[in-house]
């Protein structure tokens, strides 16, 4: 396929990369003396240069011939040059960073590309929140590869989103420049099914030659997980044990190995790796989503390579896991993915295997990072008015909107979502809670929390109500606009009147997240645009994650990132059970349930 991110198509300058490699003009520059991680070959090959004209590698080799009186020369001294890093599967939404400030986040980490699914601002603005997403990163070296969004609600009919993306808009998209491909397709049950608008969505990518990405969330191995590979999903990365992943490499799908700041998918994963001895060029190491204060306390793909080492993945298979396979993977490896003669400049200095220091970033032939830093100014992107302007709630909210009645007298006993720390599913657990003058209570003593999703982009005034355990919260409340797939605004607490508290806190200030206790905001968190992101910089939005995890502290909660597995609870198109303004879904059957148990 076509690649535009690079600054030069090679049909126009192989002429010249050929007259430099023979010495008859001289390079650019010329990294010398390095260890060269070959990701072709899985070898480390000492005493190599590297000659770079304009964006493009020349020679890979013995460069001496190369160098004249222009040439700028990088010793290596000995130090690992290795292709750049490349993340096959990321929201930047999840970041809660603009585009511009996740580069200047990641690229010191040695991440020179990413394939980002922006479907949390789509699901808000629709293609307009897109072509945002697009103009943010146009500002930054790192390749903003795009893949379109899928499924636009998530789960039609079970939710309510701010936007609908269908065929056409899918092949619409498929003609911009920036978009590589299409965005995870969740509608599995679509797939499988055969349905037309989920078939169609997938056919305008394969029309357009490029590439499908999966969300194969459910362990059926068998003939579904086939049905959804022969529609021509290509990757997935939603294995949580050794044998989903086994099964999707087998069948030819790219598994990506998840390492997120909430889903830590590695350690069952990577046994299809360290306890197989297959061959692994279907494997991906991915990070899905990263918060701010995990890039700035550990790092990005450098920290998910370094973890694919601790659970025993060979390092260099770990580095062909976030170059050459990812770029093989898109059908982009004719420009990205190894350090060879041809493709981009997109080159890393690192100074050892074990820490993986990187020190260096060389992004299409120019020194962007050195040492943790960039090296470059990125201009600031000036985001519209209505993506600062996106709470559309019907209702005031107050106490009373938080009140659940029943026909019940003592105790009602009803459909409570458990969540699991660090974990993307959830499970249905059927408990008695009290009632009291007919309205059913939280019963924060039993680990059971209210629950309140309401819709925030239409004024439907539509809303719904859950109950939820596993968070160990004593008292008060939180609220998120950050709330997978739809972003409506979701609250959950031990008391309405703090419940109402963090709501209208997050209605006033655009979304974002927010926790009350004893009638007092104690933690707020703004993310203004489109109620999901922040203009600041990663130390910046770091501290603000710092404070609001305080506040999450203060009133009980003992759970690691529990913002993220708190906005994974009206996530429809996972197992088993979650909430949406629309009510319970059932994820097994794809069926609305009521609250109580009948």
């Amino acid at each position: 396929m076509f690649n535009m991110f690079k600054n030069q198509p090679l049909w126009e300058v192989s002429q010249s990369l050929s007259a430099i490699a023979m010495g008859m003009q001289s390079a650019d520059i010329v990294i010398r003396d390095g260890k060269l991680i070959n990701v072709c070959t899985k070898e480390v090959i000492d005493n190599i240069d590297v000659a770079i004209k304009n964006s493009r590698i020349v020679l890979v080799g013995d460069a001496d011939h190369c160098i004249g009186e222009d040439t700028k020369v990088i010793e290596a001294n000995g130090r690992y040059i290795s292709p750049g890093f490349l993340d096959g599967h990321i929201h930047v939404e999840s970041s809660m960073m603009s585009v511009s400030e996740y580069a200047k986040a990641v690229v010191p980490h040695g991440t020179i590309g990413i394939y980002m699914d922006p479907h949390e601002i789509c699901n808000v603005l629709g293609m307009d929140g897109v072509n945002y997403m697009i103009e943010d990163g146009k500002r930054t070296p790192l390749k903003n590869m795009v893949t379109m969004p899928s499924c636009v609600p998530a789960v039609p009919g079970f939710e309510d989103s701010g936007a609908f993306i269908g065929p056409k808009d899918v092949a619409d998209s498929m003609k911009w420049d920036s978009m590589v491909g299409l965005g995870e397709m969740m509608n599995f049950p679509g797939i499988i099914n055969s349905s037309d608008h989920a078939h169609q969505i997938v056919g305008e990518t394969l029309k357009a030659n490029k590439t499908v990405t999966g969300h194969w969330s459910i362990p059926d191995t068998g003939k579904a997980l086939s049905a959804y590979i022969a529609s021509g999903v290509r990757a997935c990365h939603e294995s949580t044990s050794k044998e989903e992943a086994l099964a999707k490499m087998r069948l030819g799908m790219y598994a990506q190995f998840r390492e997120g700041s909430a889903w830590h998918d590695l350690v069952e994963v990577a046994k299809s790796i360290t306890e197989e001895d297959i061959d692994t060029r279907f494997a991906m190491l991915v990070s899905d989503d990263t918060h701010p204060h995990t890039l700035v306390e550990k790092g990005h793909m450098d920290h998910i390579v370094r973890r694919a080492v601790e659970e025993g993945i060979d390092p260099i298979t770990a580095i062909q896991m976030v170059s050459l396979n990812c770029a093989q993977a898109f059908h982009m490896d004719q420009d990205l993915g190894s350090v060879t003669p041809g493709k981009c400049a997109d080159i890393l200095i690192i100074d050892n295997l074990d820490d993986l220091n990187v020190e260096e970033v060389i992004i299409d032939g120019n020194l962007v990072a050195k040492n943790g830093k960039m090296c470059i100014e990125i201009e600031k992107y000036e985001f519209p008015r209505e993506a600062l302007n996106t709470m559309h709630i019907k209702e005031t909210i107050t106490p009373e909107s938080f009140k659940i009645e029943t026909k019940k007298e003592d105790s009602a006993e009803v459909r409570v979502i458990e969540i699991s720390p660090l974990k993307v599913n959830t499970h249905e657990r059927h408990i008695k809670v009290p009632v009291k003058n007919g309205l059913i209570q939280a019963d924060p003593s039993n680990d059971v929390l209210k629950a309140v999703v309401f819709e925030r982009h239409h004024y439907t005034g539509t809303k719904a109500f859950g109950f939820i355990k596993g968070f160990h919260i004593k008292e008060g409340a939180m609220a998120s606009t950050v709330a997978h797939d739809a972003h409506n605004l979701l609250v959950i607490g031990t008391n309405d009147e703090d419940m109402s508290i963090v709501a209208n806190a997050l209605n006033e200030c655009g979304g974002g997240m927010a926790v009350a206790k004893g009638g007092k905001l104690i933690g707020l968190l703004p993310l203004p645009i489109a109620g999901l992101m922040n203009d600041k910089s990663a130390e910046e939005m770091s501290k603000f994650v710092e404070n609001i995890s305080r506040a999450w502290e203060s009133i009980g909660c003992d759970i690691a990132s529990p913002y993220m597995t708190m906005a994974g609870i009206p996530l429809a198109c996972i197992p088993e059970i979650r909430l949406t303004n629309r009510g319970l879904v059932d994820c097994t059957t794809f069926k609305l349930v009521p609250l109580e148990v009948e």
